[in-house]
């Protein structure tokens, strides 16, 4: 009992998810479609316009040869065109039939005029359908990287870019295919079989009967491809997301396939998804293929009845030569629309799995403002007090830490690798929100700061910098793109970067490959560096971003930085003893933990991870420099002997 009651319940919340879905979807739609309507409303009365101009085409041919050219009446057959009243009066008006017969050019022109009108109504809805769908997909992309450029840092971290790339490009286009090419035809359908309804019925009902006996049969058929289709579908689907994000990994991460000589291994493992991707889609189209041959036996099957039961009728005097036009053209009408309609379910339900998936996507909350969303002005006066983090996985990552740091002071930070460091200074930029405790600049809590200003007066250097496939300049220039070059040349020079620019064949216009590809790692950090400062935050972050540099470099952009800190406040994260012991206060992070903090010279004296540290480094270049020294005694004269 306790069993059921639950299954009960659980079913109970599927169904308050599914409405949820659903309505969320629904304001998705009307999201989306903003600025379309007229376009898809154009479409419709061109669609409806359409369908009547073709209808009449049959119609034409069937009154010139009925009531035109022939007098069923007096050859005795039971049926004859029937003309409504108002045609009638129309013909007498012009001379009646004798005029008709004479001047037979106006039927033909009737007919082009008929076939004109719908040739330009069929190029107006393909050509709205087209604008509106085109903007519908503009609006989707556009929202979604807008909300994909405002979620939490953390999303990014846990979902794979080659599932995001397929959704917003994959999914996008199956959703604008259904608009473009399916969703009015579901209107032309509907509109086609009732016109086509309305007038086979009011000619002869029993031979409508037979023009449509196959009609259920394919209406089963499209049901059955449609509600299997769905799972495919989003199988193959599914299986792309896995094959582009494999391919994007590998496209990014080629020089470590190559580094470690995993071509074969990576081809292996590219080949199983490359397969596994292949027969989900080859299922989705045998499903197809079946689909469209049963109703192609369906619909063939149909216009044959309806011509040999149109002949009999014919024959018998049941209905005219022009009747039985008239029913074999709106058979051929019928069967292929009423055909497509399990085409167009089906891709209803793909493009339903489609905005099930975009809609996955912004259904994300984007970062919140927990606070105020002040925008201060932002001098550089940092204070921790006891702020603790973790991350999802409930390990506290840092405990209790607190500190202050003073405008103009210069902060660095030691620790081994998982004690907190990259933490604790993506904390400042609140790309995390702290635990415990709190972050105060100029005494403000963080959280009270808008985000987008916060931010901007914090500058970050990482240590794998992303740069964009732009040129050397765009890039530094990324964050004030009218900014005059002789602020970038400065700002290169001061990363210690702008020789080495000026070096290159196109200078500052070399183009940068892909995340950086074409420069060296202590290139793009420097080029990284000069990128920052062009930012002119009043706060900067380098972490660990000179761990490529060699020391010469490293010691002469500190000191650049040096000369023109004019009240920035700098944190630096490093390993190096050399580039931490210039710095006005160092802290020393373990397991999460300050457990040290002071200056190189007291720390230096203190026992603990520092000394430990300063001594092993100081020790290596003892070991070098004397190395050197007896490499030259050894060979005499060991500079001439180089």
């Amino acid at each position: 009992m306790e069993k059921k009651t639950e299954k009960v319940k659980l079913t109970k919340e599927e169904k308050i998810k599914k409405k949820q879905r659903a309505a969320s979807i629904r304001k998705l739609i009307g999201e989306f479609s903003r600025g379309t309507v007229h376009h898809f409303v154009t479409g419709m009365i061109a669609i409806l316009t359409a369908n009547l101009s073709a209808y009449c085409i049959p119609l034409i041919t069937s009154f010139t040869i009925d009531y035109v050219l022939l007098d069923y009446a007096e050859a005795g057959y039971q049926g004859g065109m029937v003309v409504a009243p108002w045609i009638e009066k129309l013909v007498e008006g012009f001379g009646g039939k004798a005029f008709l017969v004479d001047h037979l050019y106006l039927m033909g022109i009737a007919l082009i005029l008929m076939t004109g009108i719908n040739a330009f109504s069929v190029y107006l809805r393909r050509s709205e359908v087209a604008r509106g769908s085109e903007l519908l997909a503009y609006n989707m992309r556009t929202r979604l990287y807008d909300h994909l450029a405002n979620v939490p840092y953390d999303y990014h971290k846990h979902i794979s870019s080659g599932d995001i790339i397929q959704r917003c490009t994959s999914d996008v286009d199956t959703i604008r295919r259904f608009v473009q090419n399916q969703l009015l035809e579901i209107v032309r359908t509907v509109t086609m079989v009732i016109i086509a309804a309305f007038i086979m019925l009011r000619m002869n009902a029993m031979l409508s009967l037979y023009s449509v006996m196959m009609m259920p049969l394919l209406a089963v058929a499209a049901y059955i491809y449609c509600k299997n289709v769905k799972k495919d579908f989003t199988a193959s689907d599914e299986a792309e997301g896995v094959l582009s994000a494999a391919i994007q990994e590998n496209a990014a991460g080629m020089r470590v396939v190559r580094a470690f000589g995993q071509q074969r291994s990576e081809l292996d493992s590219f080949t199983a998804k490359n397969k596994d991707y292949t027969q989900k889609n080859l299922r989705l189209n045998r499903l197809m293929a079946m689909f469209w041959g049963i109703s192609d036996t369906f619909g063939y099957i149909q216009i044959g009845i309806s011509l040999v039961v149109g002949i009999v009728f014919t024959i018998r005097g049941r209905i005219s030569v022009g009747e039985m036009l008239v029913f074999s053209s709106y058979t051929s009408m019928l069967v292929w629309p009423v055909r497509q309609l399990g085409r167009i379910l089906a891709d209803l339900e793909k493009a339903g799995v489609s905005l099930g998936r975009l809609n996955e996507i912004l259904e994300v909350p984007v970062e919140a403002e927990p606070g105020k969303a002040l925008r201060p002005e932002i001098r550089g006066a940092v204070e921790i007090r006891g702020v603790g983090f973790g991350y999802e996985d409930g390990q506290d990552v840092l405990k209790d830490i607190s500190f202050t740091a003073r405008p103009g002071e210069t902060v660095a930070i030691l620790g081994s690798t998982g004690s907190g460091k990259s933490s604790l200074v993506q904390l400042l930029q609140r790309l995390y929100t702290v635990r415990e405790g709190e972050i105060l600049i100029d005494g403000i809590n963080i959280n009270d700061i808008e985000r987008h200003h916060l931010r901007k007066n914090i500058g970050i250097v990482l240590q794998e910098p992303f740069l964009y496939s732009r040129t050397i300049m765009e890039n530094i220039r990324i964050v004030d793109p009218e900014a005059p070059e002789a602020e970038v040349y400065d700002a290169a020079s001061v990363a210690s970067v702008h020789d080495v620019i000026t070096s290159f064949e196109k200078g500052y216009d070399t183009v940068v490959g892909e995340k950086g590809i074409t420069l060296s790692g202590g290139q793009k950090q420097r080029v990284a560096i000069a990128r920052m400062l062009m930012q002119k935050a009043p706060i900067i972050i380098l972490d660990d971003s000179m761990s490529a540099v060699d020391t010469e470099t490293d010691a002469a952009i500190r000191d650049a930085l040096q000369a023109r800190r004019e009240g920035t406040t700098t944190f630096i994260i490093s390993h190096r003893i050399t580039t931490l012991c210039r710095a006005d206060k160092i802290l020393v992070l373990e397991n999460g933990r300050l457990v040290q903090e002071g200056t190189h010279s007291e720390l230096a004296r203190a026992d603990g991870l520092y000394k430990r540290i300063a001594d092993i480094q100081n020790l290596l270049e003892d070991e070098l420099n004397s190395g050197d020294d007896s490499t030259d005694s050894g060979n005499g004269n060991g500079k001439e002997a180089i």
